[in-house]
């Protein structure tokens, strides 16, 4: 079931990358940044999963617009410690803007 909603599906493929990018990161951050970063992720996740069950859905879709916005300074800040290269930094917030765009007309067809 959840395979039919599109941001699921998109989500569950770029938390994949985003766990594939971290393990990366130098060890002096992979307890702090990298583990804010996929923690992030899967909050994200947990949202997607738990409007897809619930009627009620506008403000867990709120609440994971919210996460997103947090994650895309993470990654940002990735970037900027050249953790993440220039490419990698654009196909995430790619991803992540378009995941975004997903959450807001999600939110906009319940309204």
């Amino acid at each position: 079931m959840r395979q039919d909603y599109p941001l699921y599906v998109a989500w569950f493929s770029l938390l994949g990358e985003i766990i594939e990018k971290v393990e990366k990161f130098p060890r002096s951050v992979r307890f702090t940044l990298s583990d804010r970063i996929v923690n992030l992720g899967f909050d994200i996740m947990e949202l997607i999963i738990e409007a897809i069950y619930r009627k009620e859905r506008e403000d867990l879709l709120r609440r994971a617009n919210l996460l997103m916005e947090k994650l895309r300074v993470f990654i940002r800040i990735s970037w900027e410690k050249k953790f993440l290269s220039a490419r990698q930094f654009e196909l995430l917030s790619e991803k992540i803007d378009e995941a975004g765009r997903m959450v807001g007309g999600w939110i906009k067809a319940n309204a």
